[in-house]
């Protein structure tokens, strides 16, 4: 008896902490990033469209722009002379005619490189962009050139903390309402927030496990987001993350699901079907006439 009693004592308490936590948590917030669109899902051109041409550059940025994608998606990176640059990787090696850290690298070395040195779409057949002058562009140049379009921006995990010229720039620009930030480092996100609070952010890769996990067991309502969207792959150490279940459950924490990055016709078909907020492609002409846009 003793036993049963201890065990409807502590049955009584989880029961009651679950209750607490539910009452305590909360959605997020109403944003106005999202007043910016009009159509679902929205379409992200995931670097600019890297199928279609050499990926983070002015070039394809302006490609996507004439083409009416809803989102330009970038990365950004900062210079030895702190300036912020839009490149995807920590090294310029993969992208340019270059060698080198980014940040070991001045805004003038990165100049001088090729930003569509080693871009190909035949297996590395043919260089079509090799010597055209493009180069890699930096946050202000993207800002400057695209004053009202919605942009992404990932940071990072640079050495050099760049919260603060991110914010900065955006501030600057008054791009506030224009501009979704992520980083899959939490520190990295948490630093962001903190400086930015007025700037909509994206979940870290701990948030998004933490709401993945309690979404699985039905408690998906536990959790309390700081941010207003999920930016994920289908799946995730073989787990499948963009589910109904998944897409229901964040939309009940009003939190947007935004998926990468489909590029077939196929892959992008399900994820239209099954309903996601938006879908970052590398081929988003493919994406904008499957939506008839």
């Amino acid at each position: 008896m003793k036993k049963k009693n201890i065990f409807g004592v502590l049955l009584l308490l989880f029961l009651a902490l679950l209750i607490g936590m539910r009452l305590g948590s909360r959605s997020a917030p109403d944003h106005p990033f999202f007043e910016n669109f009009n159509e679902y899902p929205i379409v992200f051109a995931h670097q600019g469209g890297n199928l279609l041409s050499p990926g983070n550059t002015l070039f394809a940025f302006e490609r996507a722009a004439e083409m009416g994608v809803d989102i330009l998606e970038m990365d950004a990176h900062i210079t030895k002379d702190g300036v912020l640059v839009i490149i995807h990787d920590k090294d310029v090696d993969r992208t340019t005619n270059g060698i080198g850290l980014v940040e070991k690298m001045t805004l003038a070395e990165i100049k001088e490189l090729d930003a569509g040195y080693w871009w190909t779409d035949n297996e590395g057949e043919t260089y079509p962009y090799r010597g055209q002058g493009i180069r890699i562009p930096t946050l202000e140049e993207i800002y400057k050139r695209f004053p009202d379009y919605p942009v992404n921006i990932e940071i990072k995990n640079t050495e050099s903390s760049i919260a603060q010229p991110i914010c900065e720039i955006i501030r600057e620009n008054k791009m506030q309402n224009k501009t979704l930030v992520v980083s899959f480092f939490d520190e990295r996100m948490a630093e962001f927030r903190q400086i930015c609070p007025e700037v909509a952010t994206a979940a870290a890769r701990n948030e998004i496990t933490k709401f993945v996990i309690l979404n699985y067991i039905f408690m998906g309502g536990l959790y309390s987001p700081a941010e207003v969207a999920f930016q994920v792959p289908e799946s995730s150490s073989g787990i499948l993350v963009v589910r109904p279940g998944f897409i229901s459950g964040a939309h009940n924490r009003n939190v947007q699901v935004h998926v990468w990055t489909p590029n077939t016709r196929e892959e992008i078909q399900k994820f239209i079907d099954i309903g996601v907020d938006g879908i970052m492609s590398d081929r988003p002409d493919i994406l904008m006439e499957l939506l008839g846009r």
